[in-house]
C-alpha cells in the first residue's frame, strides 16, 4: 500500500504518525515536507473533501495568526489561498492512501486508512 504524508518534522504528532507508517512493512511511504513544498489549493481541497472535513477544519489555529486574519470564518477559497501562501496554516499531518485521507490528530487515526 502507498501512503503520502504531508509532514512537519518539528511536530511531535506528525513524527509519531510517520513512525507508525514506517513501522508497517506493507506501507510504501512518500513524505512531503509541506512547509518546503506546499500543496496547491486544488490538492488541499481534494484532501479535505476526501477526509470529509472543510478547509476551516484543516486550518491550524495554534501558533498562527489564523484567528487574527478571520480565517476560521472565511470561505473555503480564502482559507485555501491563505494555506498555499502560508503553509504554516495547514494542520498536520495529513495522510492519503487508496483507502482515504485523514487529518491524523491524534496519530492513531492513521490506522483507519491502512
Amino acid at each position: 500500500m502507498k501512503a503520502t504524508i504531508w509532514h512537519n518534522p518539528n511536530c511531535g504528532t506528525s513524527r509519531k504518525t510517520l513512525a507508525i507508517l514506517e513501522s508497517l512493512s506493507k506501507v510504501d511511504v512518500t513524505v512531503v515536507e509541506y512547509l518546503k513544498h506546499p500543496p496547491s489549493a486544488d490538492k488541499l481541497a481534494q484532501l479535505y473533501a476526501d477526509a470529509g472535513i472543510t478547509p476551516q477544519q484543516g486550518l491550524r489555529i495554534r501558533g498562527t495568526n489564523a484567528e487574527a486574519r478571520g480565517l476560521p470564518d472565511a470561505d473555503d477559497a480564502t482559507v485555501l489561498a491563505a494555506m498555499v501562501a502560508d503553509p504554516v496554516l495547514i494542520e498536520r499531518p495529513l495522510v492519503e492512501t487508496d483507502k482515504g485521507v485523514r487529518l491524523c490528530r491524534p496519530q492513531d487515526v492513521v490506522l483507519e486508512i491502512l
